[in-house]
Protein backbone atom coordinates (compact mmCIF):
# COMPACT_ATOMS: atom_id res chain seq x y z
CA UNK A 1 0.00 0.00 0.00
CA UNK A 2 1.37 3.40 -0.96
CA UNK A 3 0.79 6.15 1.61
CA UNK A 4 1.75 9.73 0.72
CA UNK A 5 3.24 11.48 3.73
CA UNK A 6 0.98 14.50 3.10
CA UNK A 7 -2.05 12.21 3.43
CA UNK A 8 -0.82 10.78 6.72
CA UNK A 9 -0.13 14.32 8.04
CA UNK A 10 -3.83 15.15 7.63
CA UNK A 11 -4.53 12.73 10.50
CA UNK A 12 -1.47 12.83 12.75
CA UNK A 13 1.34 15.25 13.55
CA UNK A 14 4.64 13.83 12.33
CA UNK A 15 7.68 15.22 14.09
CA UNK A 16 10.22 12.62 12.94
CA UNK A 17 12.37 12.56 9.82
CA UNK A 18 10.88 10.14 7.27
CA UNK A 19 13.55 7.41 7.68
CA UNK A 20 12.94 7.37 11.46
CA UNK A 21 9.17 7.25 10.90
CA UNK A 22 9.61 4.30 8.52
CA UNK A 23 11.72 2.47 11.13
CA UNK A 24 9.18 3.06 13.90
CA UNK A 25 6.26 1.93 11.74
CA UNK A 26 8.17 -1.25 10.87
CA UNK A 27 8.90 -1.91 14.56
CA UNK A 28 5.17 -1.39 15.29
CA UNK A 29 4.24 -4.14 12.82
CA UNK A 30 3.70 -2.23 9.57
CA UNK A 31 6.63 -3.21 7.39
CA UNK A 32 7.76 -0.20 5.36
CA UNK A 33 9.36 -1.64 2.24
CA UNK A 34 10.71 1.70 1.06
CA UNK A 35 10.26 5.43 0.76
CA UNK A 36 9.72 6.84 -2.72
CA UNK A 37 10.56 10.44 -3.58
CA UNK A 38 7.82 11.43 -6.05
CA UNK A 39 9.07 14.05 -8.48
CA UNK A 40 12.71 13.96 -7.44
CA UNK A 41 13.78 13.69 -11.10
CA UNK A 42 11.59 16.61 -12.27
CA UNK A 43 13.76 19.52 -13.44
CA UNK A 44 12.57 22.72 -11.72
CA UNK A 45 13.51 24.80 -14.77
CA UNK A 46 11.55 22.80 -17.34
CA UNK A 47 8.57 21.34 -15.41
CA UNK A 48 6.33 24.02 -13.92
CA UNK A 49 2.78 24.86 -12.95
CA UNK A 50 1.14 26.57 -15.92
CA UNK A 51 -2.17 28.26 -16.61
CA UNK A 52 -4.11 27.76 -19.82
CA UNK A 53 -4.86 31.16 -21.36
CA UNK A 54 -6.74 30.04 -24.46
CA UNK A 55 -7.67 26.94 -26.43
CA UNK A 56 -7.97 27.31 -30.20
CA UNK A 57 -8.81 24.86 -32.98
CA UNK A 58 -5.88 23.41 -34.91
CA UNK A 59 -6.00 24.70 -38.51
CA UNK A 60 -5.22 21.29 -40.06
CA UNK A 61 -6.59 18.71 -37.60
CA UNK A 62 -10.05 18.05 -36.22
CA UNK A 63 -8.93 16.29 -33.03
CA UNK A 64 -6.08 18.61 -32.02
CA UNK A 65 -6.14 22.03 -30.35
CA UNK A 66 -3.63 24.84 -29.84
CA UNK A 67 -3.16 25.81 -26.20
CA UNK A 68 -1.45 28.98 -24.95
CA UNK A 69 0.11 28.32 -21.53
CA UNK A 70 1.53 30.91 -19.11
CA UNK A 71 4.22 29.36 -16.91
CA UNK A 72 5.95 32.33 -15.28
CA UNK A 73 8.55 32.66 -18.03
CA UNK A 74 9.04 35.19 -20.79
CA UNK A 75 5.56 35.06 -22.28
CA UNK A 76 3.13 32.24 -22.93
CA UNK A 77 4.13 29.17 -24.93
CA UNK A 78 1.88 27.56 -27.54
CA UNK A 79 1.54 23.79 -27.55
CA UNK A 80 -0.44 21.37 -29.68
CA UNK A 81 -2.42 18.70 -27.85
CA UNK A 82 -5.15 16.17 -28.42
CA UNK A 83 -6.08 15.90 -24.73
CA UNK A 84 -9.86 15.40 -24.56
CA UNK A 85 -10.21 17.37 -21.34
CA UNK A 86 -8.76 20.46 -23.08
CA UNK A 87 -10.43 19.82 -26.42
CA UNK A 88 -13.76 20.45 -24.68
CA UNK A 89 -12.74 24.12 -24.21
CA UNK A 90 -12.05 24.75 -27.89
CA UNK A 91 -13.39 28.20 -28.80
CA UNK A 92 -15.05 28.78 -25.41
CA UNK A 93 -15.62 32.52 -24.88
CA UNK A 94 -14.89 32.58 -21.14
CA UNK A 95 -12.31 29.99 -20.22
CA UNK A 96 -12.39 28.89 -16.55
CA UNK A 97 -9.15 28.84 -14.58
CA UNK A 98 -7.27 25.76 -15.76
CA UNK A 99 -3.92 25.02 -14.11
CA UNK A 100 -1.75 22.31 -15.67
CA UNK A 101 1.59 20.54 -15.39
CA UNK A 102 3.61 22.21 -18.16
CA UNK A 103 6.86 20.85 -19.61
CA UNK A 104 9.13 23.09 -21.66
CA UNK A 105 11.46 21.77 -24.35
CA UNK A 106 14.35 19.94 -22.70
CA UNK A 107 12.22 18.40 -19.93
CA UNK A 108 12.66 14.71 -19.19
CA UNK A 109 9.31 12.91 -19.22
CA UNK A 110 8.16 9.31 -19.00
CA UNK A 111 7.70 7.87 -22.49
CA UNK A 112 3.94 7.33 -22.25
CA UNK A 113 3.83 5.14 -25.36
CA UNK A 114 6.64 2.74 -24.47
CA UNK A 115 5.77 -0.91 -23.75
CA UNK A 116 8.84 -1.36 -21.53
CA UNK A 117 8.55 -1.73 -17.77
CA UNK A 118 9.50 0.56 -16.18
CA UNK A 119 8.79 3.12 -18.86
CA UNK A 120 11.97 4.94 -19.94
CA UNK A 121 12.48 8.69 -19.73
CA UNK A 122 12.54 10.72 -22.91
CA UNK A 123 13.78 14.28 -23.53
CA UNK A 124 11.09 16.63 -24.86
CA UNK A 125 12.11 18.38 -28.06
CA UNK A 126 10.42 21.21 -29.96
CA UNK A 127 8.30 19.77 -32.74
CA UNK A 128 5.79 20.54 -35.46
CA UNK A 129 2.49 18.74 -35.23
CA UNK A 130 0.47 18.88 -38.45
CA UNK A 131 2.44 21.96 -39.48
CA UNK A 132 2.11 23.94 -36.22
CA UNK A 133 5.16 24.44 -33.93
CA UNK A 134 4.75 23.09 -30.39
CA UNK A 135 7.27 24.38 -27.87
CA UNK A 136 6.32 22.22 -24.91
CA UNK A 137 3.72 19.83 -23.54
CA UNK A 138 0.82 19.83 -21.13
CA UNK A 139 1.36 16.60 -19.20
CA UNK A 140 -0.74 13.65 -18.15
CA UNK A 141 -0.13 11.70 -14.94
CA UNK A 142 1.60 8.96 -16.94
CA UNK A 143 4.10 11.38 -18.53
CA UNK A 144 5.01 12.59 -15.03
CA UNK A 145 5.34 9.05 -13.66
CA UNK A 146 2.51 9.57 -11.15
CA UNK A 147 0.17 6.84 -12.42
CA UNK A 148 -0.86 5.00 -15.58
CA UNK A 149 -3.62 7.57 -16.25
CA UNK A 150 -3.27 8.91 -19.80
CA UNK A 151 -6.82 9.82 -20.85
CA UNK A 152 -6.22 13.55 -20.49
CA UNK A 153 -3.85 16.05 -19.00
CA UNK A 154 -3.43 16.49 -15.27
CA UNK A 155 -5.57 19.42 -14.10
CA UNK A 156 -4.20 21.07 -10.96
CA UNK A 157 -6.22 22.96 -8.31
CA UNK A 158 -7.05 26.61 -9.04
CA UNK A 159 -4.76 27.80 -6.23
CA UNK A 160 -1.64 26.21 -7.78
CA UNK A 161 0.89 29.07 -8.18
CA UNK A 162 1.73 29.71 -11.84
CA UNK A 163 5.46 29.30 -12.49
CA UNK A 164 6.17 27.19 -9.40
CA UNK A 165 8.43 24.23 -10.12
CA UNK A 166 6.25 21.13 -10.29
CA UNK A 167 8.66 19.33 -7.96
CA UNK A 168 7.90 21.90 -5.24
CA UNK A 169 4.14 21.74 -5.82
CA UNK A 170 3.49 18.01 -6.36
CA UNK A 171 6.67 16.27 -5.24
CA UNK A 172 6.57 14.41 -1.95
CA UNK A 173 7.59 11.31 -0.04
CA UNK A 174 5.46 8.17 -0.27
CA UNK A 175 5.74 5.24 2.14
CA UNK A 176 5.47 1.78 0.55
CA UNK A 177 3.88 -0.33 3.28
CA UNK A 178 3.90 -4.09 2.73
CA UNK A 179 0.83 -5.51 4.41
CA UNK A 180 0.27 -9.17 5.20
CA UNK A 181 -3.25 -10.72 5.13
CA UNK A 182 -3.51 -10.54 8.93
CA UNK A 183 -3.08 -6.73 8.78
CA UNK A 184 -6.11 -6.00 6.53
CA UNK A 185 -7.37 -3.46 9.06
CA UNK A 186 -4.46 -1.26 7.97
CA UNK A 187 -5.82 -0.90 4.43
CA UNK A 188 -7.86 2.06 5.69
CA UNK A 189 -6.42 5.35 6.93
CA UNK A 190 -8.99 5.60 9.73
CA UNK A 191 -9.06 2.04 11.11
Amino acid sequence: MRVPLSWLKQYVDILLPTPDLADRLTLAGLEVGGVEQVGDWWDPDTLRVGQVLQVLPHPDADRLVLVDVEFGGDGPDRVVTGAPNLYAYKEVDELPTIKVAFARSGAMLVDAYSDKTPRPLKKLKPSKIRGVPSSGMVCSERELGLSEEHDGILILPDDAPVGMPLRDYLGEEVLDIELTPDMARCLSMIG
